[in-house]
């Protein structure tokens, strides 16, 4: 399995004042978490017996963990333009017959035209970040 998509919740009702203008919003906190060549049971709250992931771990458990995923295809480039816009990543251009896997020297990336997951979550009032 190429990745895993683990999304945490940090409760249905929690309220966050946004930074501009300090009102509070009863929106949810989340955290998308999405990791190249990590395996379902490459984690300690999935059950794997060596592998140590303690924050990644409470997270899930004071949070919600969701066990049912795909990827949008098996490298990481391409997986990411489907999880940022929501689409196939040959739609977005991402996954081809050309080189398709962004490098450090690469050039280019998501057409600026695409719509992507942080746009419409900053028009709902999220402030959002790829780290």
């Amino acid at each position: 399995m190429a990745g895993l998509l683990l999304f945490w919740l940090a409760g249905q009702q929690t309220t966050f004042a946004q930074e501009q203008n300090n009102t509070v919003s009863s929106q949810p906190n989340f955290i998308v978490i999405f990791a190249d060549d990590l395996g379902y049971g490459d984690l300690g709250v999935f059950g794997h017996p060596t592998i140590k992931t303690p924050q990644l771990d409470k997270m899930a458990f004071e949070g919600q963990k969701w066990t049912s995923f795909y990827v949008a295809a098996p490298v990481c480039t391409p997986s990411r333009a489907g999880l940022l816009t929501g689409r196939l990543p040959i739609r977005s251009g991402m996954c081809s017959d050309k080189r398709r896997v962004l490098f450090p020297d690469s050039n280019g990336g998501l057409p600026q035209s695409e719509i992507t997951i942080a746009r419409v979550l900053k028009k709902k009032g999220y402030h959002t970040a790829a780290i």
